[in-house]
């Protein structure tokens, strides 16, 4: 919900900047003002605010498990998402960090890793 407020915000001062440029009788000046401002709400919402909403506020965010790996867990470390999932065709746990705007990711590779086997309790 908070991302629909935002991105209503958004475009309601991108339109309002057209409107103002056409009162002001330079429709072209207000068209200028209107992209950069979208421009700077779109890169603000990618670069700061996309994790933030999501952790804070009930966002929505999509991350898709690679090809051949299993999902184990997820955990919000700060503002950052780290997810762990499992390759078994190597035998490695994989913990990949999600930051804001994708900047700064985190891997993490165990080697010899076999979350998914039992284990049986010694007598």
């Amino acid at each position: 919900m908070i991302t629909y407020l935002y991105w209503a915000a958004v475009i309601a001062l991108s339109i309002l900047a057209l409107f103002i440029g056409g009162r002001l009788g330079s429709l072209s000046k207000g068209a200028i003002v209107a992209a950069v401002i979208f421009l700077i709400g779109w890169l603000a919402y990618f670069f700061h605010y996309e994790q933030v909403f999501v952790k804070r506020f009930g966002g929505v965010m999509r991350i898709s498990v690679p090809e051949g790996q299993r999902h184990i867990g997820a955990t919000w470390k700060e503002d950052n998402l780290w997810i762990q999932n499992y390759d078994p065709s190597n035998n490695t746990c994989i913990f990949s960090e999600y930051s804001k705007g994708n900047l700064l990711e985190g891997r993490v590779i165990i080697r010899n890793c076999n979350p998914l086997q039992q284990t049986v309790p010694s007598p």
